[in-house]
């Protein structure tokens, strides 16, 4: 019991109370989902490219080897011809079955410009150079022919092979005949007849 007049002041100051927070301290894991959301974009765009440019290298070869298959019977045609001289070009990577499909094309290539065999033994060779060099590069582009296959299921109408052979020989004798290895024989026939004089009449 305080006396009378007694006052009691009582001030309170501001007052603050202070909580340090702890240090935020991310983790591996969080860090990695932030860098993957951060490069997701660039990724996604590097990733689609490489696929597509791997798709574009795949369709390619699958092209060659597809003209070669459709044209090994017409080994003169122009499409089996550039096919062939893309090979080099299409199948130069370091996988293994890109080696073997070089190293048979330059077999088959070396044939061709060989002449240590000739006439039917020489024809022989070629087929079947030819035969291994379409069963590695069917492996290569993801086909399972046997040579079997590849030799006999061709079909090529006997009239394709002999206006070939027509036209291969059309070509030979023009050359001939420009080079001068071979003459144009003619023959010249109903020759007109000079118009007949009339008879003169005498002085």
């Amino acid at each position: 019991m305080y006396p009378p007049g007694f006052a009691v002041y009582i001030t309170l100051g501001p007052t603050t109370s202070t909580i340090d927070a702890p240090p935020t301290v991310m983790n591996l894991t969080e860090i990695l989902m932030i860098a993957t959301t951060a490069l997701s974009p660039v990724i996604a765009v590097q990733v689609t490219r490489f696929l597509d440019d791997r798709k574009e290298e795949q369709g390619r070869r699958l092209q060659v080897f597809k003209t070669l298959m459709a044209t090994r019977a017409y080994g003169l045609s122009t499409a089996h011809v550039e096919a062939l001289n893309r090979i080099d070009l299409e199948f130069s990577g370091n996988l293994k079955s890109d080696k073997e499909v070089i190293a048979s094309w330059q077999q088959y290539l070396d044939h061709l410009d060989s002449k240590l065999l000739t006439g039917q033994a020489w024809n022989d060779k070629k087929i079947d150079l030819f035969v291994d060099l379409l069963h590695v590069m069917g492996r290569a582009v993801g086909y399972d022919f046997n040579k079997a296959q590849i030799k006999n299921a061709s079909y090529a109408p006997m009239a394709h092979g002999r206006v070939e052979g027509e036209q291969e020989r059309v070509r030979q004798l023009t050359l001939e005949l420009l080079e001068g290895k071979r003459v144009l024989p003619m023959f010249v026939t109903n020759l007109p007849t000079p118009p007949q004089q009339p008879p003169q009449s005498g002085a």
